[in-house]
C-alpha cells in the first residue's frame, strides 16, 4: 500500500514533484530508514557486491517515488561482470576498444583526448556523459568508444533542458529561481521531509 495514500491526489503529486528539491544527504536519510538501495552494485565471479559508487539522483528519486506510490522497494542497480574491469585503463586507446565500468576515469588524458577526436572536439565529461555511460552498462553494454561517441553527441543534441532533478538548474531554465533560491529550496526540502520523517519503516 502507498505510504501517502492518505494525502490528497494534489498533495501526493507536489510532493513527488518537490522531491526534486532534496539534496542527496536528505535523500540517504530517508533511504537508509526504509532499506531503499542508493548504491551501485556489480556482479562477480563470488556474487553480487556493492559499489562506493552511488547511483544518479535521479534513479534514487525513482526509487523513491515507487516506494512511496506503491510501497515496493525496488532493486539496486546492479552491472553485470561483462560490463565490469578493473584493471588499469591502457594508455593507448583505440577507437574499437570498450569502456567498461571500472575503467571509465574522467581525468584519463587518453581517454578524453580521443573522445575528443571523435566528437570534432565537442566531448564533455559532464553529466551527460556519465549517465549515458552508466545506461550502457545497465543494459549490460560495454560501447565501443567509437559507439560512446556517436550516442553521446545524439544525447547531446537532444539534451535541450536540464533534468527536473537538477532542481537549481532546472529552475533557471524555466525561470523560477527566485535570488534566494538556497532558502527557498532548504523550506520546501523542510517541508518535503516532514511529510516523509512521519513515514513510519517497516
Amino acid at each position: 500500500m502507498s505510504p501517502i495514500a492518505h494525502l490528497s491526489n494534489a498533495d501526493r503529486q507536489s510532493l513527488l514533484k518537490d522531491l526534486n528539491y532534496l539534496n542527496t544527504a536528505e535523500i540517504k536519510s530517508f533511504c537508509k530508514k526504509h532499506s531503499i538501495p542508493y548504491t551501485i552494485a556489480v556482479e562477480t565471479g563470488s556474487g553480487r557486491r556493492r559499489t562506493r559508487d552511488d547511483d544518479r539522483k535521479g534513479v534514487i528519486l525513482e526509487r523513491v517515488r515507487h516506494f512511496l506510490s506503491t510501497g515496493e522497494v525496488l532493486q539496486e542497480t546492479c552491472f553485470p561482470a561483462t560490463v565490469c574491469c578493473f584493471s588499469p585503463l591502457p594508455q593507448k586507446l583505440t577507437t574499437s576498444d570498450r569502456m567498461f565500468y571500472g575503467q571509465y576515469d574522467k581525468t584519463s588524458r587518453p581517454l578524453i583526448a580521443l573522445m575528443k577526436e571523435l566528437t570534432g572536439g565537442q566531448f564533455k565529461n559532464g553529466a551527460i556523459a556519465r549517465i549515458l555511460a552508466r545506461s550502457f552498462w545497465a543494459r549490460g553494454e560495454a560501447p565501443t568508444f567509437k559507439e560512446f561517441a556517436a550516442a553521446w553527441l545524439e544525447a547531446s543534441r537532444n539534451h535541450t533542458a536540464p533534468n527536473p532533478e537538477w532542481a537549481y538548474l532546472s529552475d533557471r531554465a524555466n525561470g523560477s529561481a527566485p535570488p534566494d533560491w538556497k532558502r527557498m529550496r532548504a523550506a520546501d526540502a523542510a517541508r518535503v521531509m516532514s511529510v516523509l520523517n512521519r513515514i513510519p519503516a517497516k
